[in-house]
């Protein structure tokens, strides 16, 4: 602990992301996971006597959370951040336009109606991000019930400016900057087209340290399927960087930009891939001035996960060709989760927190003409010993070639989801694929592949049950719009018009030029990330802000120990 003459100025932040609240809730032996330890994270805010906590987005796994969800969320939040405990630090930016996007726009400790001990400030990540037409999400019920701090919603889909949450405490001044998630694609566009502005202060800029919260792709998934560091601004000090789920919370300098990251995974294993398999730790960060140190708390609460990788092929004993071969690969896959379990069994005497049954995956490499045993019954021995009997072992082979869909004339729905299921494609990827094999008769005119999937995701993963016929009836009164301004009455010129409009977009996609680019001479746009999903945004002036910008000069980061 800090002396007291230290806390005056010293900022300590509870930095957790990706709780993923509710995952597998109906689950008899992990349905408790999520909520066990975001009990452990609220206490342990309470008991470090923290001045706020920091969730980096996916505070739910559901886009809309089940009702047990809700009251277990709202009910750990009144008992953990409600009380008595004065705060001891000033909010000095125009919260109007931090919290822009509520009905209360101000930070919940300051609403002489609520009694708040311990203030929650959140992103959206996204599983729980707006959807709908009035853009709204879960983080929203717990803003409006004044128990969590929503900030970092964009509601512009043209332009996007951070302004951060100005907090002084003591002598240190701590600038907050969030970015809710956003679809990684368009904002790599919007980087690169200069459409993401962070503000700063005008006065003493040298003397705020800048900490800076996002939700999106770190690692690279395709050419613009993340977010690089680079993108970001130099004069921030540190990110914590939310989406990514594997416990990387040690700050890593960039250097090049000259700050650093924190990447502090999920506090709950959602897949069974080697990234959730290191340790889960939140951070507790301490600002004193320009200086912060970073201490990782292990969780206590979380489930044990152990994987391995075996490849068949390597085996010295044994090869494709060896009589009852089969049954040898399923006496080395027993020894193998066995070896997993006593291990587990280790590490868990003395911490009576952890749960029993550890996540256990074994993943069996069967390239070579090896066969595959049966796993229903290969599960059966240990189904008193691990949390997910029905899933330790994944055979897989090397991946080979596959043939293109675009050379199909006819489309094969089982095929697409088949590949659909195998490859974790997701669902707009299936509509693209779609059209993408499909005769030109049969092509979308009015709306967009990107569109078109954007609004069944919606759908499917969202149970937003009216996306579809929102983005439909957007779109159509948009296109009414159009041709009434430029006078087009007849069937063939209207025609003419939407086929010109469609043109007309498909070569701004080639180019690489935004939707707002195309001339006005046709107004007749894209329905991507339009009005049923993203509501227009509210004018706001920025006053005494300015903007930021690269190439500032700053002093180096430097650490302090407690």
């Amino acid at each position: 602990r800090c002396s007291q003459s230290k806390c005056i100025d010293t900022f300590k932040i509870l930095i957790a992301t990706d709780i993923h609240l509710g995952y597998l809730e109906k689950d008899a032996i992990r349905g408790n996971d999520s909520f066990n330890t975001l009990d452990e994270i609220l206490k342990c805010a309470k008991t470090n006597q923290v001045d706020f906590i920091l969730l980096g987005g996916d505070l739910f796994h559901e886009n809309k959370p089940s009702r047990r969800c809700l009251h277990s969320c709202i009910t750990m939040l009144r008992r953990y951040c409600m009380g008595d405990t004065p705060i001891n630090f000033n909010i000095l930016s125009d919260q109007t336009v931090n919290f822009n996007t509520t009905q209360f726009p101000w930070v919940n400790y300051q609403d002489e109606n609520l009694n708040i001990s311990i203030p929650a400030f959140s992103i959206h990540g996204n599983h729980d991000d707006p959807t709908g037409a009035e853009g709204l999400c879960a983080l929203d019920l717990l803003s409006a019930s004044g128990l969590v701090n929503h900030f970092g919603h964009s509601q512009s889909v043209e332009r996007i400016e951070i302004s951060p949450i100005l907090m002084q405490k003591g002598n240190t001044k701590l600038a907050l900057f969030g970015l809710g998630s956003i679809p990684d694609e368009r904002l790599y566009r919007m980087f690169v087209n200069n459409q993401v502005t962070m503000l700063r202060p005008k006065e003493d800029q040298d003397e705020w340290f800048n900490l800076f919260t996002i939700h999106q792709n770190r690692s690279k998934h395709g050419p613009t399927n993340y977010i690089p560091e680079q993108f970001l601004d130099e004069f921030i000090d540190l990110v914590v960087w939310g989406h990514e789920h594997e416990c990387l919370i040690a700050p890593t300098r960039n250097e090049q930009q000259l700050f650093y990251v924190t990447q502090p995974g999920s506090s709950v294993a959602t897949s069974l891939s080697p990234g959730e398999a290191a340790k889960k730790h939140i951070g507790l960060l301490r600002v004193k001035g320009r200086k912060m140190n970073l201490q990782k708390i292990p969780l206590k609460t979380v489930r044990q996960f152990f994987i391995q990788d075996v490849v068949l092929d390597d085996q010295d004993h044994f090869t494709a060709d060896t009589p009852q071969v089969t049954k040898k690969v399923e006496d080395l896959c027993y020894a193998k989760v066995t070896e997993m379990l006593d291990e587990a069994e280790r590490e868990r005497l003395g911490c009576p927190l952890t749960p029993e049954k550890p996540l256990i995956r074994l993943r069996v490499d069967y390239t070579g003409g090896f066969d595959t045993f049966n796993t229903s019954r290969f599960s059966q021995k240990f189904v008193d010993r691990v949390a997910n009997p029905k899933d330790i072992i994944h055979f897989l082979r090397r991946r080979e070639q596959k043939g293109d869909i675009k050379d199909e004339v006819n489309v094969d729905y089982g095929k697409l989801l088949k590949n659909t299921a195998v490859e974790g494609l997701r669902v707009e990827d299936l509509v693209k694929q779609y059209f993408e094999a499909t005769e030109q008769t049969v092509q979308l005119s009015l709306l967009t592949e990107h569109g078109m999937g954007k609004a069944i995701q919606e759908f499917v993963d969202k149970d937003e049950k009216d996306a579809i016929e929102e983005l439909i009836t957007y779109q159509l009164e948009k296109t009414q719009r159009h041709l009434e301004a430029r006078g087009v009455i007849t069937e063939q010129d209207i025609d003419t018009e939407v086929r010109a409009g469609s043109c007309m977009i498909s070569r701004a996609k080639d180019v690489n030029v935004s939707h707002s680019d195309i001339s006005n001479e046709l107004a007749l746009d894209s329905d991507e990330g339009s009005a049923p999903f993203a509501p227009p945004t509210r004018g706001r002036g920025r006053g005494g802000r300015g903007r930021g910008g690269r190439g500032r000069g700053r002093g180096e980061l430097s650490y302090y120990l407690s």
